[in-house]
């Protein structure tokens, strides 16, 4: 008698996971078809009995006033009921309120210690951004040799804000020895991806011939890519460049210009990525 309980429990256990699991995946069909008040009802329900992925989503729909009033108060609380459960897109969106002061007071010690979680279970954002913190010494001793590392960790993984922030320590000579090549190098991997800090750090490199051989063409693209983005200093390097070029060279500039295209990401996260905040 005792031994069938047993199974009976069991059975029931595993029965209440499956019909969890069921209940999560419709919340998830209601979400990305836009049914954010179906998503919410599903999603509080299962957050409500511990569900860490419901827990995350939850946040979120709080954090943008998806199917519920916004409340970044609600949306931190279950964000920090999923980071507690160790989900890594829950520390990441800590590490990111407290860094921005969204919703919460700035404390740049907290956000590292969520970022710091959120890196070391492989998310490239919170890698880059920890990265950051050590770069500028913000919650932590400044240590550019650390920031380094975090950088690359990201950049392996196709982060464009990570490559390009690694170039840019390559090219300052800050946390490894100065390098304008392997600058170039992680300048162009973020560049493909229609980066824009990268796209206009390109444009100089190649102004100033600074590891890459200098040539005006290639930097008068790069900075007309930078520049379709947003980037107003680009703009006024072009009508630099374009004195100092001819007309030939700039017809080949053009042709560049409309040929390029952004490449895929050297990889992608798996994980739910939350609101990313400037």
């Amino acid at each position: 008698m005792y031994k069938y309980l047993c199974l009976l429990q069991i059975f029931l256990s595993l029965l209440l996971v499956s019909l969890a699991y069921a209940d999560f995946d419709e919340a998830v069909t209601a979400y990305e078809t836009g049914d954010y008040a179906k998503a919410y009802k599903e999603f509080k329900a299962l957050a409500d009995q511990g569900n860490g992925p419901a827990q995350l989503r939850l946040a979120v729909m709080y954090d943008l006033g998806q199917g519920v009033q916004q409340n970044q108060t609600e949306a931190i609380k279950w964000y920090v009921k999923a980071a507690e459960q160790g989900l890594a897109r829950a520390e990441l969106a800590l590490g990111m309120k407290y860094a921005g002061a969204i919703g919460i007071p700035q404390d740049y010690s907290q956000a590292v210690k969520w970022y710091t979680r959120a890196a070391e279970h492989g998310v490239p954002e919170a890698q880059s951004d920890l990265g950051l913190m050590y770069s500028q010494g913000k919650g932590v001793t400044q240590d550019k040799a650390e920031a380094v590392k975090w950088y690359r960790k990201a950049a392996e993984q196709g982060y464009d804000m990570a490559q390009c922030n690694l170039g840019l320590m390559y090219a300052k000579g800050e946390g490894v020895p100065q390098d304008y090549t392997e600058a170039v190098k992680w300048f162009l991997k973020a560049a493909g991806q229609g980066y824009v800090n990268a796209q206009h750090n390109l444009g100089v490199a190649y102004e100033k011939g600074d590891g890459v051989p200098k040539d005006l063409v290639s930097a008068y693209m790069w900075f007309s890519l930078a520049a379709a983005r947003g980037d107003s200093d680009a703009k006024s390097r072009i009508e630099i460049l374009a004195r100092q070029m001819t007309p030939p060279q700039i017809v080949e500039a053009q042709r560049m210009i409309g040929d390029w295209r952004p490449t895929e990401p050297d990889s992608q996260s798996l994980f739910f990525t939350p609101p990313r905040y400037p």
